[in-house]
């Protein structure tokens, strides 16, 4: 194979990168040693739903890649979320300074730069932080994924799929943790045996490992996340009123202590898109980009059912115009099925100390394109802000890859000021809307008879007592003995609930609820009984085999009761 010379080499860099429609610019090319600010390497705006990976080790310049990335999206009017796992991310808020090195720098690399601000969305899981509060009920959560959070094995995870279908043909509504606990208490109790045994069964020591998980999730604090008003994933594609896209920031200054949460409750936003929105075609532009950081612990330890979740989600939401782009150390963090859908790569530097590190970027290497580099030379010399780029042009071919020399953001490259934070937040339109929990009546109140919680801090409540007497049945005080005995058998341990006070039947509770959101019939899913063996098929496999054999045996009210979203996922927006 001939040498190529280093004008060849520039030659093929500018034909690969000379694009017609709009673009995201990355930066200029090196090519043997030399920087080449004629030789712009960049992204089109239209490939940008075709998934991408931004990897490389600590330290390399992994976060300001997306930084700079979202703030050109932005300015393109594409809305865009990323998670802001070590704060750095919140100086979008705040226009940058300008310093004599990063003029020189800019400069070298044909970058016309200024300062800017740019339209930023603060979040936090259940509060957790300055952000708007944002929550999900347990019901469309899902059991796929909520089993992911409780690090459920998989005959646990069918054991659960089984309580969701149970509550979900019953009109229990799972919206927070002690919904799940009084349906599962219910299931196990004397009154629900009937119910268990239609259900083929759920034994009492998986209820108890599922109940004894739930108590370590509230042991976390998890009872913030899980409640109402739950959060529309809709809210994550705003644009400003100047016509740029916002961009959603997630705060998560407790990601250590909550690692699977943070992880599982990315995949809840992209499922309920995916389910929310509407197949779009090709577009000029995405309507969303996904940037999932710390992919890495998506997918540790992650089940079958899981994966090929994750796997559907990712090739099936690219035709509805969001684009997902992961965020990892090496390739090899992300599964084979899941890579091989990810057309755009930006490759940072990658360390070789040890023999699972050479291992690691010999495998990367072979992840690219034929070039004309010595790509494992070049990873691993790579300095701070550049990287290797491969991406897919307008005709939906790799173009060349290119060592490059990464574009500096525009806003700052760190934290902004709490109180700068906080005063976006407090005017934000979403904070009226979803800053006060709320405990409507659910699944616990029905069963138990109890009121609803008054508005305000949604509080986890006393452990449910399982099932109200129906008329003619046993009376309420062998209930109330029963349900102590029942959750003493299932948990190991003295009940430390006293004997409830006697309270009104189901009926005259829910009686008095207030009206809830009707249910759009747009969104609602056909009854047909073609449609559920079709979608059994379907679905089987990423839903599990559990569920897959209860929607075989399901009738056409049945079946459409538990098909849920590619995770199990539901929500009363599509209900």
């Amino acid at each position: 194979m001939a040498i190529k010379t280093t004008a060849e080499k520039l030659a093929t860099i500018q034909k690969g990168y000379t694009l017609e429609g709009a673009t995201i610019e990355l930066g200029a090319a090196i090519i043997d040693g030399e920087l080449h600010k004629e030789a712009q390497v960049r992204l089109p705006l239209a490939m940008m739903n075709r998934h991408g990976l931004v990897a490389g080790a600590t330290g390399t310049g992994k976060t300001v890649t997306l930084h700079m990335m979202a703030e050109q999206l932005s300015t393109a009017g594409v809305p865009v979320f990323l998670a802001d796992i070590k704060g750095d991310l919140s100086g979008l808020a705040t226009a940058a300074a300008g310093s004599e090195k990063l003029t020189a720098r800019t400069e070298s690399i044909g970058q016309a730069w200024a300062g800017k601000t740019f339209p930023v969305e603060f979040l936090a899981l259940g509060g957790d932080g300055n952000g708007v509060p944002v929550r999900a009920t347990i019901t469309s959560f899902g059991p796929i994924l909520l089993s992911r959070v409780m690090e459920l094995n998989d005959t646990q995870e069918s054991s659960l799929q089984l309580v969701f279908h149970f509550a979900d043909k019953n009109n229990l509504e799972l919206i927070d943790l002690k919904d799940l606990r009084s349906v599962i208490q219910f299931l196990t109790s004397a009154e629900g045996k009937d119910e268990l045994a239609e259900l083929g069964g759920l034994s009492k020591a998986t209820a108890g490992v599922i109940l004894r998980e739930l108590v370590n999730l509230e042991a976390q604090g998890l009872e913030r996340f899980f409640g109402e008003p739950e959060f529309d994933t809709a809210e994550l594609l705003r644009t400003a009123p100047d016509g740029r896209g916002v961009i959603t920031c997630l705060e998560l200054p407790t990601l250590q202590t909550k690692p699977m949460l943070f992880s599982t409750f990315l995949m809840w936003l992209l499922a309920d898109l995916f389910e929310d929105l509407p197949e779009a075609g090709d577009l000029d532009k995405p309507k969303l980009v996904f940037f999932l950081d710390e992919a890495h612990l998506l997918f540790n330890g992650a089940s079958k059912a899981f994966l090929d979740a994750i796997t559907t989600t990712v090739r099936l939401i690219r035709s509805k115009g969001v684009g997902i782009f992961f965020v990892t150390q090496t390739p090899k963090d992300v599964p084979s099925d899941v890579l091989g859908q990810l057309a755009n790569r930006v490759q940072h530097a990658l360390r070789a100390f040890t023999p699972e590190d050479a291992k690691a970027l010999k495998a990367t290497v072979s992840t690219f394109p034929v070039s004309d580099y010595d790509l494992e030379e070049t990873l691993t010399s790579a300095g701070i802000g550049e990287a290797v780029i491969t991406v897919m042009n307008e005709k939906g071919a790799p173009t060349p890859v290119a060592h490059t020399r990464l574009r500096a953001p525009e806003s700052v490259m760190g934290p902004s000021s709490e109180d700068l934070v906080k005063s976006t937040v407090a005017g934000s339109a979403l904070l009226a809307k979803y800053g006060t929990a709320v405990d409507n009546v659910s699944a616990y109140e029905k069963l138990t008879g109890k009121a609803a919680a008054p508005t305000g801090q949604a509080a986890p409540g006393e452990p449910p007592v399982p099932g109200s007497p129906a008329p003619g049945t046993s009376s309420q005080a062998d209930l109330d003995a029963e349900a102590r005995r029942i959750e003493e058998e299932i948990l190991g341990r003295p009940s430390s609930r006293p004997a409830p006070s006697p309270f009104p039947a189901p009926e005259s509770v829910d009686a008095g609820r207030a009206p809830r959101a009707p249910r759009d019939p747009e969104r609602s899913a056909p009854a047909g009984g073609d449609m559920v063996g079709d979608l059994a098929g379907a679905l089987g496999g990423a839903l599990g085999g559990g569920l897959k054999s209860m929607v075989r045996s399901m009738g056409t009210q049945l079946g459409r009761e538990l098909l849920r979203g590619v995770f199990g996922t539901s929500s009363r927006r599509r209900r």
